[in-house]
């Protein structure tokens, strides 16, 4: 099975990728869009991308992408995100000057740089690239920030382990594929979808009555505006199923009070 993922070979996502398919063929992409991309013209059977993580929020692309793309939402599951200090083999921690990583990665390992004044942080496009830029220059100044798994692949050496500050770092991952080659959950209890409502008083509450009427349990809602439609948006939602039939219940009501509806997909809980 060949799986896109967005970044370099030994990136999160490389990870998160061989969790849910261990002998799969990861297909290494630079740009998100180039994933879905990939899925859409058949170059990559399925891809893995990250959707949420529990300290930076939503992955925001993504959720257009999702949107503008004819595929759904096979699986989901979390990754616990672990940061790693990476070296070129035989330095040490006190002669870096540099640590290279994604800005979001840097982010999340304030305390870090707060408690090492010498070393800067320096973006980069992605965590495990920045480990292969690092061993291409062999500088034994430049670290990076990334995955223990980053370290093994480009064989760069950690010096310290698990430098993020919040310990509960996951990120939830989405496994999608072409919508009518997804393979649909038998017993699904979580459905993601998007929904855009007309722009008048109550409207809003008017779709989000249709959840709780039906006794679902909407864990997530985030607005995204409508491209090239000023103050207009589209609403993402994720809520829980206590039976499966009320997914097609939702889909039947929400047109009611909604100008669109599209269902991303339906699938079974990360735990």
């Amino acid at each position: 099975m060949r799986i896109a993922i967005q970044g370099e070979p030994g990136s999160f996502s490389h990870e998160a990728a061989l969790k849910a398919m261990p002998e799969a063929t990861i297909l290494p992409c630079a740009l998100s869009a180039e994933v879905f991309a990939a899925v859409s013209d058949g170059t990559a059977d399925a891809a893995v991308i990250p959707i949420e993580n529990s300290l930076a929020g939503s992955v925001l692309e993504h959720y257009d992408l999702l949107l503008t793309h004819d595929v759904a939402v096979e699986s989901e599951w979390l990754l616990r995100i672990r940061h790693n200090l990476i070296g070129v083999p035989g330095t040490e921690i006190s002669r870096i000057r540099q640590a290279y990583s994604h800005p979001v990665a840097l982010a999340q390992c304030r305390r870090f740089f707060a408690e090492h004044t010498a070393i800067e942080a320096a973006p980069f496009y992605d965590t495990a690239g920045s480990v292969k830029q690092m061993m291409e220059l062999r500088d034994a100044g430049i670290a990076a920030i990334a995955s223990a798994q980053a370290a093994s692949h480009y064989g760069g050496q950690i010096l310290q382990s698990e430098i993020e500050d919040n310990p509960e770092n996951f990120t939830r991952f989405f496994l999608i594929r072409l919508r009518d080659r997804a393979v649909r959950d038998p017993k699904p209890d979580k459905v993601s979808l998007a929904f855009k409502v007309e722009n008048r008083a109550g409207s809003l509450v008017e779709a989000l009555q249709v959840f709780a009427g039906l006794g679902t349990n909407l864990t997530r809602l985030e607005s995204r505006p409508v491209q090239g439609r000023p103050w207009e948006y589209v609403f993402y939602a994720d809520y829980q199923l206590a039976e499966p039939k009320l997914a097609d219940w939702a889909l039947d009501m929400l047109p009611h009070h909604c100008s669109m509806v599209r269902e991303l997909g339906r699938y079974r809980a990360a735990v």
